[in-house]
């Protein structure tokens, strides 16, 4: 029997944006993508929209550095996910929350960026949704 894999699901793309605003004219606009979501706070604004039925979301960031996306997993145990990535020798995880709950981000040798973490705080997934910061809409 094959092993399971090691994540649940992919919740969410976080995609480097120089203009958030600009990005998410381009998803709406020009791809037919739906605007879930447009904050600005602590210093940076985030936008989530939806390309498609089944996918993740999308969060077009200001603060993400780089211009590789970051692959978002959900797992059902973040504690033992890390450990087992730990021992499986990536060392250079950067741990932090997000308001879903913990997140692990690291980079694969080949520069992709994947990130881990664990809902513990079900109701972060609706919370900001129909919100719209953008001051001209």
């Amino acid at each position: 029997m094959a092993p399971s894999p090691p994540f649940r699901s992919l919740d969410f793309v976080y995609v480097p944006a120089a203009d958030v605003e600009a990005a998410v004219d381009r998803y709406v606009d020009g791809l037919g993508a739906e605007l879930v979501w447009f904050v600005r706070g602590m210093g940076t604004t985030v936008a989530a929209v939806r390309a498609s039925a089944d996918g993740p979301l999308l969060l077009l960031s200001g603060h993400l550095g780089g211009d590789v996306p970051i692959l978002v997993y959900r797992v059902e145990d973040y504690a033992a996910t890390v450990a087992a990535l730990r021992a499986g020798g990536i060392d250079d995880l950067d741990e932090l929350e997000i308001p879903h709950g913990p997140v692990a981000a690291f980079r694969m040798p080949d520069g992709q960026r994947l990130a881990v973490y664990e809902l513990t705080r079900p109701g972060a997934v609706t919370h900001f949704d129909g919100r719209d910061d953008r001051t001209d809409r």
